[in-house]
Order: C-alpha cells, then structure tokens, then sequence
C-alpha cells in the first residue's frame, strides 16, 4: 500500500491529521467537537488518507485507529501532549497509555494491545516495559509516524541489509518471455503469497526480471543476500515482521539471493510475509508453494540483439565485431547495458571501433576470475611453436572453432540439437616441456583472448561436494569474460575413474562427471594438459572435442628450438644449434637452459658461448638427475 503522490495530497493528508488531532483534543478537553471542519478537509484530500489506508491494510478496529491516531499526536502537538497529561492527573506524562486510552476514547477493548493484534503484532505501537500493562508509556513507531504525515521510505532498520533494483533498459527476448509468464500466473491467481523461484547462471538477469515483474505490477523490488539474513531467531523475526509491514507500506516485493541453502534460510524463507523470488543457481527445497523459471544467460542471437540496442547509432560503426563479441562473451543484459553506456560516446571518435569494443568485453569483471586462477600474459605466437606440421594444422582448427561458433551454432543450427557437445574442449598430451602451454598462450593471442590457468590440484578437495563448487565458481566466473581455461595436470582429477567401492569413490566419480558436463556447456574454449595421457578416462577422452599429442622433439625440431631460443638482443658467440641439438631435452628444458647460460654470461660480461651452455647444460640435468651422456656434448668446448 503506498500513500497517494497525487499533487495536493501530502498539504490535504497534514490538514486531515490536524483536525483529527483537534478532534481529540476536544474530546480529551470535553468540549464539542467540530465536525463540519473534519468533514470539509476530508472532502478535500485527493485520495485516502494516509492513516485511513494503513487502518484498512491493517484491520484496525476503531478504537486501535483512535489509540494510533493519539499515540501519532503526543509527539506531533504539544497541547494534546498536555492533555494527556492532565487526564492522568500528572504533568510529568504528557504520553499516552493504556489506562487513559481506555478512560477517554470510544469503544474501548483490552485486546487492542494484546501481542496478536495489529497495533503490536505489526509494531505500530511500542509498549514501554517495566510498567503495568495499563500504566505503560505507549509510543507510535518513527517509520509509522512518518507514514502517517505522507511521508513514505523505507525502514532505516532494513536499509543496510536491502538494496532496491530498478529494470535495466535492456532486457533479452528470454527473459522478457519469463516476465510475461509470471505476471500472468499473478494476475490470474492473485496468489501473492507464491515463491517465485528464479533459477540459473545470470544472477543479474534475475534481479531484472523480477524488478521488471515488480514493475508490471506496481511494487518496488529490493534485494536482499542471504548471507544478510539475521542469525538469531528473534532478530529474525523482527526482520520478518518489519519486511512485511514494509511490503504493504510501500507496496514491495523481496528477492532473496541464495547462494548456500540450509535450515536457517529455510526457516527464513517460511516465515516471509509479502511476494517473494528466491534467486539462486539450482532449484531450492522450500516448503511454500511456487513456480519456478529458469533464467539463463542470453544466448548469442539475444545478446547480438542487445549489443545493437546498447550502442545504438554506434553499430553503423563496427565491422562485424558483434557476432564475434556475442560468440565469445556471455553477458547479461545488465553488462552489455553497462559497457555499452561508457562506449557510445568513444565509438564515433574511435580509429578503431571493433578493437576498443572488444577491449571493453575483455576488461569486463576479470577480477572474480583472478581471485581463482593464475593470469598468463601470452607472449608466444605461431612462429615460437616448433611442433609437427599436423600438430599446427589442428591448433589451428581449434581457433577457427573459437572463431565461428556463431554461425555454426546458431546460424546453421546446431545449437537446436542441444547444448550438449557445443562446448570446445581440447586436450594437450606430452612430456613436460614440449610446448602444450606454449600453444595455448598462441591460442589466447591469436584469438586475442585472456589465459588462466587453473591448478586442479588446488581445486580438488578431499571435502565430499567441495570440488564441484570450487569448479563452479571457476567456470561461472570465466563465462562472461570469454577467457581461455587452461587446466594443468589434468590427470590429478580426470584419471580413470575407479569402481565403486565406497562413499569417496562414488564422489569422485561425481567430480569428474560435473567436470565433464559444465566443460561441454562452456562457452569459451577449455585446455587440459597431462602428462600421462593414459591415465585419463577413455570415456574422458571421447566427450573432448580435440586430442592433441605433442610429441618429444626430434634433433631437426631441437635444432630450430635452439636457433629461435635467444631473443635477438642477446649476445652470443660461436654457439652451434645442430651441435646443441644433440641434447636430448625438451623445449622447456632448452629454453631452461639458454636462460641459465645467459646469466652466466652476463655475470662474466661476455657474449654467450658453448661454454656457458654446457655449464648450464649440466645445472639442468642435475636438477632433472639425469647426467649428460658425452655423445651429447662432444665437441661443445
């Protein structure tokens, strides 16, 4: 219930409270009282009263609007103040209690303060303790006080817990689908009291549509985290009251953001007055009846459509860049909105549009993901890879997938089918140091992306359910910011899945099948390495789009590897690649080595020689415990 803004109202609904307040006044003083005044400004307000509509939202009965009505005009006008005091004979209890209520309004009843009934029960009145029930100090609540002057806000006592949601201007064709569905189902049912549970990966594409079902109907939405809700059962229920006394006040409904359900939140959720959506990634056990909806991020035809609407002339200007930005980013509505406010004016004075959009969709809340993984700068491209011809042809394939997902996807229909398999997955298999990170920083700076790197090994817990939900918050973080993945080790998590003998095994069996199920749905492009390409699960193996071995570099690879090694303002003398070549050590190795002969060097003050290398050479094996043979060096120094 919100109090009338028509103009006017807030002068006529003050002019109202003064003549009922003289009313009492006369009544109190037993003098006449003047009707014919009260009666004129009645006639005068544009709308009900504020203290009118909050009787009817709340039941009161007559003698509770009196009661209400006296408790408001001790703290408004003094000269009722003074007359409450007289009436209990004195004058150091200009207030009101129940004692003289009883004595000198009409209909009197002793359950009007009872705890049940409204004056209590909604906390329009606050019952001074340490008194007689009849001699207590009565007083009206601020929020209330104010209501009843026209004056409409919400509680200070939720403002630091809630936070009011507004619709964004964008809203994708989805989502607005949803929001028909749902005022519909209200408006047939006029069922307010229904869970609206709002499910899926666009946490503020749900906040969207419920502000904008809010708005449909004509409540105000706020948002509140459940990590905020009151811990103590009574503050809880002081929480609950208040919110719901406001969802009438101010004609709210409350989106709750769940992100870890238990029995608190459950009591919580229970126990809510008012309309109610609960936000959260899955479906929660709640025991109120609800629909559900499930909102998920606009998918690439839908946010294509946004970027049009969020840059609008400024789309004259890009060359195609849309497609490739709605491929490889999945943003909600409200970030594409957001980016497209800060662009549109940088646009039409850009050289480059196409590059500065994308730029912009790169730098778009990539802190989430580095509190999780580790940032690689890709520095290395096609010239750096030594690798077999067939090895580069399918890395390449890799990036034109990247490239054109959109039109096979959506264009040429596949993503009909199912979102199954859509997601492009890879797997680099070889020894340690033969180029499988190397390829996915030329990946990530071919298709001018962002690379981290996930250490499995941190992610895995021995906690039953804790490594899903570290690979949740991994991949929810890098789907809006398109980043490459790159998974190291990934025989720690994907190795053959065991037989199941106990509670652990069947977990760990669950790891690898949700691991395996949010990599087909990623939209971005996921890289995994191992080692012992052997010990992943067949089955693993089958649902990867791409099966890359990179293979131990033969003499003629070794040789190339080592001419390209030093950059090219690096000194060096007399340094033989083919005679090097005969090391046989990986590219990591060598790249470990010619690094170790420039120190060296450089704490010489010479050029790098063959000296230097074999020095660094044999500081390497040791670290590898595998000694140099002399058919490896002969003839280095």
């Amino acid at each position: 219930m919100s109090a009338p803004q028509e103009k006017g109202w807030t002068d006529a609904n003050q002019d109202y409270l003064v003549a009922e307040f003289a009313r009492l006044k006369a009544l109190l003083a037993g003098q006449p009282v003047d009707r014919q005044t009260l009666t004129t400004v009645c006639a005068s307000l544009p709308g009900p009263s504020a203290l009118d509509g909050l009787c009817e939202t709340f039941g009161l009965t007559g003698f509770e609007r009196e009661l209400l009505l006296l408790c408001a005009g001790v703290e408004m006008d003094a000269r009722l103040a003074r007359l409450c005091a007289e009436g209990q004979g004195q004058a150091q209890r200009p207030y009101v209690t129940f004692g003289l209520a009883l004595g000198a309004l009409q209909e009197p009843h002793w359950s009007a303060i009872t705890p049940v009934r409204p004056l209590r029960r909604w906390r329009l009145l606050e019952l001074e303790e340490g008194s007689g029930l009849s001699s207590a100090r009565l007083r009206i609540d601020e929020r209330i006080l104010h209501f009843l002057a026209g004056i409409n806000y919400l509680d200070s006592r939720l403002q630091p817990m809630l936070r009011e949601t507004t619709p964004v201007g964008l809203m994708a064709t989805s989502h607005g689908e949803i929001v028909e569905r749902i005022v519909r189902h209200l408006q047939a049912n006029r069922d307010f009291s229904l869970v609206i549970q709002l499910t899926g990966a666009d946490r503020s594409g749900q906040e969207d549509v419920a502000a904008a079902v809010c708005e449909r109907l004509g409540l105000q939405s706020y948002t509140l985290d459940a990590q905020d809700i009151p811990g103590a059962l009574h503050d809880q229920e002081a929480f609950t009251v208040l919110w719901e006394r406001e969802s009438w006040l101010l004609g709210a409904a409350l989106l709750l953001r769940v992100s870890d359900f238990n029995d608190g939140t459950q009591r919580f959720v229970a126990r809510l007055g008012g309309p109610v959506f609960l936000a959260a990634r899955d479906a929660l056990p709640v025991d109120r009846q609800g629909v559900r909806h499930e909102v998920r991020k606009p998918d690439p035809s839908d946010q294509r459509i946004l970027w049009e609407q969020a840059l609008g002339a400024a789309t004259g200007r890009l060359n195609g860049a849309l497609d490739g930005v709605a491929a490889q980013f999945s943003f909600s509505a409200r970030g594409i909105a957001t980016i497209g406010s800060e662009l549109r004016p940088e646009l039409d004075a850009e050289t480059e549009p196409d590059a500065r959009l994308w730029r912009a969709c790169r730098g778009m809340d990539g802190g989430r993901l580095e509190r999780l993984a580790q940032r690689v700068e890709p520095s290395a491209t096609w010239d750096d890879l030594i690798l077999p011809e067939g090895q580069i042809n399918t890395l390449y394939q890799v990036a034109a997938h990247v490239r054109h997902r959109l039109k096979v996807y959506e264009e040429w229909g596949f993503s009909g089918k199912g979102a199954r398999g859509l997601g492009i997955s890879a797997l680099f298999a070889g020894e340690s140091g033969t180029g499988k990170t190397m390829a996915a920083e030329v990946l990530a700076n071919e298709l001018n992306l962002d690379l981290y790197r996930i250490d499995l090994s941190g992610v895995v817990s021995k906690y039953i359910g804790e490594t899903e939900k570290n690979l949740r918050r991994v991949f929810d973080a890098a789907e809006e910011t398109g980043a490459i993945l790159l998974f190291d080790e990934a025989d720690a998590l994907f190795g053959k899945r065991s037989e199941v003998k106990d509670s652990h095994d069947r977990y760990a069996n669950i790891e690898v099948s949700y691991l395996l199920q949010r990599m087909e749905a990623y939209r971005g492009l996921a890289v995994l390495t191992t080692n012992h390409k052997k010990a992943l699960d067949p089955a693993f193996q089958r649902r990867l789009r791409f099966v890359i071995p990179f293979p131990f570099p033969d003499a003629a690879q070794r040789e190339a590897i080592w001419r390209s090694v030093f950059p090219p303002q690096t000194p060096v003398q007399d340094v033989g690649p083919a005679m090097l070549a005969r090391l046989n050590v990986a590219g990591g190795s060598i790249h470990n080595i010619a690094m170790q002969a420039t120190f060296l060097a450089a704490e010489a003050d010479t050029p790098v020689t063959m000296a230097h290398l074999l020095q660094a050479a044999h500081i390497e094996a040791a670290k590898r415990e595998k000694p140099l043979t002399d058919a490896e060096t002969r003839g280095w120094v």
